[in-house]
């Protein structure tokens, strides 16, 4: 097709008039090379050292902040070998080297650490090292940015110091336990106080929940969770009440829950602050004793009137005639039954304040339950029969030990048996209930009579204190026989505490104490003493998960370094030999895998024993990780049993 031509512009005579000609543009100037622009940019930064190596570690360019960071012009450090800006020590165990081999086989390597400036002072760097490849895939070169950190690691460092001084300074406070949960009410951490409160070692109770502080009946009615959840609407709770110890004994407790938020107003836990309360609450219950003590003579010169009033009627009687035999025999039983009820008044008298001197002897030994129940039983019958009671025993085939005195377990069961009958209709039925749960044994003794009224519910078990109602008639005694109980079972480092549903609605009185557990068990392995502990890496990208399980070993004896990536790994064994390595498999940039083969080449680590950390369990990863180098395969979370039951003969082979 043809093209149409645009026709030339006339004159007024009608010939074409000849074109103007355009006036030339001048010339553009070149555009820039790509590369010019990058290298413009490259040499104008900063705030960044950035330069470029060969293939041997040899500098090929430098740019204004390797110049501002590291003190050199151009031209002194053209040429030169990078290792120059490193410190002797790191020179001397070939870490320039190391460095470029690692970034070589992975394509890249961060690192940071101390390097030297040309007037010889050090500052702290974060390093990237990039291999560079050509078309083939052949490396060229690499690439190093080098940023001078040194105030930000100042900063750290300052903050990890006052972090570790506020965490040494919680974790030895002794007169508190101070200790962590998280938001669903389990044990995070454990101080040194917390130990010897509770009783429990860090390894025994993290990862538990905390209601196993808490009596049977608190956990019953759900007191832990409430708790929790007033400190969650109010930002912390007070609270004061019995708390049971590792060991099954109970102390008086003050304790404050605070919830703990991030930045975000995410409830991250709990701080738990706890503190034995035991003596001031003895002591104040001695001070309610002394203000009972007019009202107490009152009754004691009563009670020890009342039987020698018929003692004396008695005798008189029979001294007027002696001769009549029945008349005699009668009152001789008169007599007979006052002398028991006053040696049983004098015998209360004198443990209470045996039991207050200290002096109150225990003949331990190992005693079968059902033993000391028959000898309690033994004793109470007469008083139930006398009154047509029935004993109802649900012992529910239980039959647990525990290490006590059986005369004074058993005085304490046929008080509170003898209790239940006097203060209960007669022909009731009086129901007895033995039951383990967990390391404690109970034993409960329910009646059906008068109850107790709910705010004389925390007093039945003070001294000089009855238990006659108001407008009830006085069943007699000196209101010493529940404290002498409560004294006699916490001697057995248990508890008895008192329920009733209110007035007229029975009374049940329960007694709890530890049982034997096997004497022949040896303390867990992990928890060695501090000569007997071992040197131990932990790498881990997870930090808490890392810091966490490394401040647990720490507690118990070993020397820990945590590392939470490979490149730290590796700095970290030039002055540090481990017997044992723990080492995640799936971690940025250097995996777990390729991380215990570069530590395998480290000669003065061949007897460290390497351990992968891993959330799977399946035959096929721990062939792999076998095969890797590892010699052993550990799932994630890590039990702590299972770990001490690992390093427990490497303990021994490391021990001289």
């Amino acid at each position: 097709m043809a093209t149409a031509l645009p026709l030339a512009p006339m004159s007024a005579s009608g010939r074409p008039s000849r074109p103007s000609r355009p006036t030339p543009a001048p010339p553009a100037p070149p555009a820039p090379e790509r590369h010019d622009i990058f290298r413009t940019l490259v040499e104008s930064i900063s705030d960044y050292a950035i330069f470029l190596l060969d293939t041997d570690g040899t500098i090929t360019s430098w740019n204004r902040g390797a110049q501002r960071i590291k003190g050199y012009e151009a031209s002194e450090i053209i040429g030169s070998h990078f290792s120059r800006f490193y410190p002797e020590d790191a020179i001397a165990r070939g870490w320039p080297q190391k460095e470029l081999e690692l970034a070589r086989r992975h394509g890249r390597i961060e690192d940071q650490g101390w390097r030297v400036r040309k007037d010889g002072t050090r500052f702290w760097a974060n390093v990237v090292i990039t291999a560079l490849h050509d078309e083939a895939g052949e490396v060229i070169g690499f690439a190093k940015i080098t940023r001078d950190n040194t105030e930000l690691m100042q900063d750290a460092a300052k903050l990890r110091e006052s972090d570790e001084t506020f965490r040494l300074l919680v974790l030895n406070v002794k007169d508190y336990a101070i200790f962590m949960l998280d938001p669903h009410g389990r044990v995070v951490s454990w101080n040194a106080g917390a130990a010897q409160i509770k009783g429990y070692r860090s390894s025994e109770i993290v990862g538990r929940h905390f209601s196993v502080f808490y009596p049977p009946e608190d956990v019953a009615a759900g007191k832990p969770e409430r708790l929790i959840q007033q400190a969650r609407e109010h930002g912390s709770v007070e609270d004061e009440g019995w708390r049971v110890r590792k060991d099954g004994s109970l102390f008086w407790a003050n304790v404050t829950l605070t919830a703990i938020y991030d930045e975000h107003r995410q409830l991250r836990g709990f701080a738990k602050v706890t503190r034995d309360m035991s003596e001031r609450k003895r002591l104040e219950e001695v001070e309610a004793s002394a203000r009972r003590m007019k009202e107490f003579l009152a009754t004691l010169a009563h009670e020890l009137r009342n039987p020698l009033a018929p003692i004396y009627s008695a005798t008189s009687i029979m001294e007027r005639a002696p001769e009549d035999v029945s008349l005699v025999r009668a009152n001789l039983g008169i007599v007979a039954r006052q002398l028991r009820h006053l040696t049983r008044l004098v015998d209360d008298l004198l443990d209470v304040g045996r039991i207050a001197a200290g002096k109150l002897e225990l003949r331990r030994s190992v005693l079968s339950i059902r033993e000391v129940i028959a000898a309690a039983i033994e004793g109470s019958m007469p008083a139930l029969e006398a009154r047509a009671q029935r004993l109802d025993t649900q012992l529910d085939n239980v039959d647990f030990h525990v290490f006590g005195d059986l005369t004074r377990l058993a005085q304490v069961l046929q008080n509170l048996l003898i209790n239940a009958s006097k203060f209960s209709p007669e022909g009731t039925t009086i129901t007895l209930r033995c039951q383990l749960s967990g390391r404690i044994g109970q034993i409960s003794i329910a009646d059906q009579g008068c109850g107790i009224a709910p705010e004389s519910l925390s007093d039945v078990f003070n001294l000089f204190v009855q238990g006659a109602q108001p407008g009830q008639a006085s069943t007699g005694g000196l209101g010493i026989g529940l404290s002498l109980c409560r004294s006699i079972i916490e001697l057995h480092e248990g508890s008895i505490t008192a329920a009733s549903q209110g007035i007229g609605r029975g009374s049940t009185f329960s007694v709890r104490l530890p049982i034997v557990t096997d004497l022949r068990a040896s303390t867990p392995p992990l928890l060695a003493s501090s000569r007997e502990g071992l040197n131990l890496l932990i790498v881990d990208d997870n930090r808490d998960a890392a810091d966490s399980m490394g401040l647990l070993l720490q507690m118990a004896g070993h020397a820990v370094k945590v590392a939470y990536d490979g490149v730290t790994a590796l700095r970290s064994v030039e002055d540090f030999t481990p017997d044992v390595a723990l080492i995640d498999l799936a971690m940025p940039d250097m995996d777990g895998f390729e991380l215990v083969r570069e530590l395998r080449d480290y000669a003065h680590l061949h007897h460290t024993r390497f351990y992968a950390l891993t959330g799977f369990g399946e035959p096929g990863i721990k062939e792999e990780t076998a095969r890797a180098g590892f010699d052993g395969h550990i799932v994630k979370p890590v039990d702590i049993d299972a770990l001490a039951e690992i390093l427990r003969p490497v303990r021994h082979q490391a021990s001289p």
